[in-house]
This record gives C-alpha cells, sequence and structure tokens, in this order.
C-alpha cells in the first residue's frame, strides 16, 4: 500500500497514459480500413499523402508499445515502488504524440493539434516526475 501512496501522481498518469494509448491502438486494429479510409483523406493535399498506411502502422506499434509499457510501469511501481519501465512508457507515449501533433500540423488541422498538446501537458509533466 506503501507504494501506492507514495506515488499516486505517477500511477494515475500512467493509467491515463495505459487508457489513452490501448484504446487508441485497438481501435486501429479493429478498425484498420475505417481508420486508413479516414486518414487517407486527412492527408490528402499534404506530402504524406502516399505513406498513410505506413505512417499509421507507425503509429500504431507506437501506441500499443506506449500502453502497454505504461501498464507494465504500473505494476512495477505497485511491486517495486519505482519504475523504469513506466518511464520508458512516458517517454514512448511523448514520441507518439509529437509524431501525431507534427501529422495535424502538416494536414492543417490546427483544432486537432489543440488537442494533442491537452495529452502532451500531462505526459510530458509525468517525463519530468520519473526522471
Amino acid at each position: 500500500m506503501q507504494n501506492l501512496t507514495s506515488n499516486a501522481a505517477e500511477i494515475l498518469l500512467l493509467v491515463f497514459l495505459t487508457i489513452t494509448f490501448l484504446q487508441s491502438g485497438i481501435d486501429k486494429v479493429l478498425d484498420w480500413k475505417g481508420n486508413l479510409g479516414w486518414l487517407n483523406g486527412h492527408f490528402s493535399k499534404t506530402p504524406f499523402k502516399g505513406n498513410v498506411p505506413l505512417l499509421l502502422g507507425i503509429v500504431l506499434v507506437m501506441e500499443i508499445m506506449s500502453g502497454v509499457l505504461s501498464a507494465v510501469g504500473i505494476v512495477q511501481f505497485v511491486v517495486e515502488g519505482k519504475s523504469y519501465i513506466g518511464f520508458y512508457g512516458a517517454v514512448f507515449a511523448a514520441i507518439t504524440l509529437l509524431m501525431l501533433l507534427l501529422g495535424q500540423r502538416v494536414a492543417k488541422d490546427y483544432v486537432g493539434a489543440q488537442t494533442i498538446v491537452i495529452y502532451f501537458i500531462p505526459t510530458l509533466f509525468l517525463v519530468y516526475l520519473m526522471q
């Protein structure tokens, strides 16, 4: 119980990342065609237009890695009271969000880019806490 209370902020933020990235990654797996169709249209007038399937695959892998590392990090915090795996989950999540931000900016979807920033702030705070 001591590990939970002394690392509550880190654990809660890791839960946030786990939910965010596993849900998004699983959605991409379950609805690959729907996501790909929407993204092809979204990036149709950008330099990314011919690479959308590859880029979607990269984002998918990064999201799943971020979510899994964050989930394992929670367990490591509970068991050991520290979590280097959770730190890597937070770093992977930050990198993933930066990739998504780049995509939104290139597509000139500035409202979408603002939404990414909302996720980036607590993620960056978690990286800071866990350094």
